[in-house]
């Protein structure tokens, strides 16, 4: 009888050994943390849950750019449940004094929007035409949050009317009126004003019916206007914000433009039925 070689019986012995582990592996469980995932496990609800953020009024908006005498402002906040939870300056006056005096002011007025929650703030001292290009860039993303909310509140309910969905464009106050019952807030603009000086034109937040917000959008300028305007508007917009009407007094020094802004202010809130 024909031998087995010894070589030959080493090969077939480690070819039998290599089939049975791999039997017993195909047998095994999978254990790997990764098919987990695959099939819909914690990475898929984990990424869905800044969606449900947003929808719960949070993220970022970013308001108008604002030119002032020495350059633009524009502002972007952080919102979470329709609270003003971060504020920064994208943009500000640089170059020279303006370096120091952005440096200075910007981190100010961050804080104080923070605070106060709204753009009635006050103007940082040695700064007046960022504070005032500032204000004007917040009011404008305040006024996009509250654009955005009404849309949500509009989406989802289901007894405001068609008035509430055509409340965007120039018609707002109309719309607003008819579908939200004085309830929802209206961003309104009122006529341009002129003055000897130049134009006066106001935009106002109207909420339940209430003045919770009011910016210029035009102002005279130029020489001397521009000083005047850097001081009275503010005032003006504060005053009309506390008094909730357009019998607001003029700011000393500047009659002209606080005679402008009490007449485009009254054409804003005739608009909303006041």
């Amino acid at each position: 009888m024909r031998k087995s070689h010894p070589v030959r019986r080493a090969v077939l012995a480690g070819a039998a050994t290599v089939s049975g582990i791999v039997l017993l592996l195909s047998l095994k469980p999978a254990s790997d943390p990764g098919a987990a995932s695959a099939a819909g496990g914690a990475p898929p609800a984990a990424a869905q849950s800044p969606q449900g953020g947003r929808g719960a009024g949070s993220g970022t908006v970013t308001g108008d750019a604002a030119a002032t005498q020495y350059g633009p402002v524009q502002v972007r906040l952080t919102v979470s449940g329709g609270k003003i939870t971060g504020a920064e300056a994208v943009r500000a006056p640089k170059g020279g004094q303006s370096d120091r005096v952005t440096a200075d002011a910007v981190p100010k007025l961050n804080r104080a929007a923070v605070a106060a929650g709204t753009a009635d703030i006050d103007a940082v001292s040695g700064a007046t035409y960022t504070s005032a290009g500032y204000v004007k860039s917040l009011q404008s993303a305040l006024d996009k949050v509250a654009a955005a909310s009404q849309g949500q509140d509009s989406g989802s309910g289901a007894g405001q009317g068609s008035g509430d969905g055509t409340g965007q464009g120039s018609g707002a106050g109309s719309g607003e009126e008819q579908g939200g019952g004085g309830q929802g807030t209206q961003v309104l603009t009122g006529d341009v004003a002129q003055t000897q000086y130049g134009p006066v034109q106001v935009r106002v937040t109207v909420s339940g019916g209430r003045i919770t917000g009011a910016e210029t959008l035009q102002a005279p300028k130029g020489g001397r206007s521009d000083q005047v305007t850097a001081d009275a508007v503010p005032k003006l917009d504060r005053a009309a914000v506390s008094a909730g009407t357009a019998d607001i007094d003029a700011v000393s020094g500047a009659t002209y433009t606080s005679a402008g802004y009490k007449q485009s202010l009254q054409s804003a809130l005739d608009r909303a039925g006041g």
